[in-house]
């Protein structure tokens, strides 16, 4: 059982800070005020808040090392890692034509989430290892990670944090005592985790179960994938990608199905060592840069889901990682389900209780039921689910 948080954390990563502009977008002269980028500092500092609020007496805060350039390497192109360590001493700035900003400090924020996921998962498999689970590892990344490719940035993400950390849980000469053999990595940000894709797509050792907006591609050289159920893997690969596009307006029930009809029996079939959670609570009703309407419930769910999962087949080793989330009170309502749900420990918050005020908008529980069903009727080909 749960009971403790080990929150990997260092106030450098409050360092990178992406141009200011038309809200995500590049500045244009009939915005009067510039806005503060969507992946602002605020963010993570509610979450903080909120940990110490309501998780005060049973979490430890470590600061990680900043990811080695040999683990970068695990992951990322050593020509592209040469480019954004130059492009930011040059003082940064946005990525050509895209979204994505940085500043002096990026590189340097993002060797230290980077370091912060490595050793959340090592912390995990230890646990594991020691016949624990009785401590649940999280980094708080920022900047976040899972649309970082091999040889790109992409959508406010540098380097990937999550495909960092399974890459050192599966090397030989990783963090943690005991290297991991299969791990499985569920995303549940609203958008898709296209760069994790894109870093074990031709591999059976990973399995990556993603559910996400309908967005599609966003660019065609920074973020060519789609997130479709077609994009299934390829190669040894084949069947271990799950992509489960979602409909606008998908809610906690279609988050719950979810879980049920595919996560669950995926990872059952699956059998990993390790779980690691791409955890972007950015699926809420007002979350501007998303479109779904999962509440704090819909979280706490969620969690509580993940965290049997790891019970039922990875030996408890379970750890979540940072990603998106852009309404910075939602984010820590939404937050706060999800570490109720895996220590299965509800908050009562003075003012608020244990729901959520953000809740207002009802779900399309029937067109969300078509989509999940044309998902599970072509994942069946899975091998996870043979």
């Amino acid at each position: 059982m749960t009971t403790d948080i080990t929150v990997y954390w260092n106030d450098r990563m409050l360092d990178h800070e992406p141009p200011k502009g038309a809200f995500k977008f590049p500045f244009t002269p009939i915005v009067a005020a510039p806005e503060v980028h969507p992946d602002r500092r605020e963010r993570v500092q509610n979450i903080r808040a909120m940990l110490e609020h309501a998780f005060g007496d049973i979490s430890e805060t470590i600061s990680p090392q900043p990811a080695s350039r040999a683990a970068l390497e695990r992951v990322h192109d050593p020509d592209y890692l040469d480019w954004l360590a130059e492009f930011c001493a040059d003082g940064g700035g946005r990525i050509d034509d895209t979204t994505t900003g940085l500043n002096e400090h990026t590189y340097d924020a993002a060797r230290v989430a980077a370091g912060a996921a490595i050793a959340a998962a090592g912390q995990a498999l230890d646990g594991a290892k020691d016949g624990g689970g009785e401590v649940l590892p999280y980094a708080l990344c920022r900047p976040s990670g899972h649309h970082a490719q091999p040889d790109c940035a992409d959508g406010f993400c540098y380097l990937n944090n999550v495909a960092l950390a399974a890459e050192a849980a599966l090397a030989t000469d990783g963090p943690a005592d005991k290297a991991a053999d299969r791990v499985a990595i569920i995303d549940w940000d609203v958008h898709h985790g296209n760069g994790t894709q894109e870093a074990f797509y031709d591999r059976d050792d990973v399995l990556f179960v993603s559910a996400h907006n309908d967005h599609g591609s966003w660019h065609p050289e920074y973020h060519p994938q789609e997130g479709s159920i077609t994009e299934f893997g390829e190669g040894d690969g084949e069947g271990y990608t799950l992509n489960v596009p979602l409909p606008p307006g998908t809610g906690n029930r279609g988050y719950e199905a979810f879980f049920e009809r595919i996560v669950t029996p995926a990872i059952a079939g699956f059998n990993p060592d390790l779980i690691l959670v791409s955890a972007g609570q950015d699926a809420g009703p007002s979350d501007m840069n998303g479109r779904n309407i999962a509440t704090r419930e819909g979280f706490r769910q969620m969690g509580s889901k993940v965290q049997q999962l790891a019970e039922e087949t990875a030996d408890s080793a379970l750890a979540l990682i940072q990603e998106g989330g852009y309404q910075p009170s939602h984010l820590s309502f939404a937050t706060l389900g999800v570490f109720e749900g895996v220590l299965g420990r509800t908050v009562d918050l003075d003012g608020y209780g244990t729901g959520d005020p953000f809740e207002f908008l009802d779900e399309p529980t029937e067109l969300v039921d078509e989509w999940l069903d044309h998902a599970v009727d072509h994942h069946r080909e899975s091998p996870v689910f043979i």
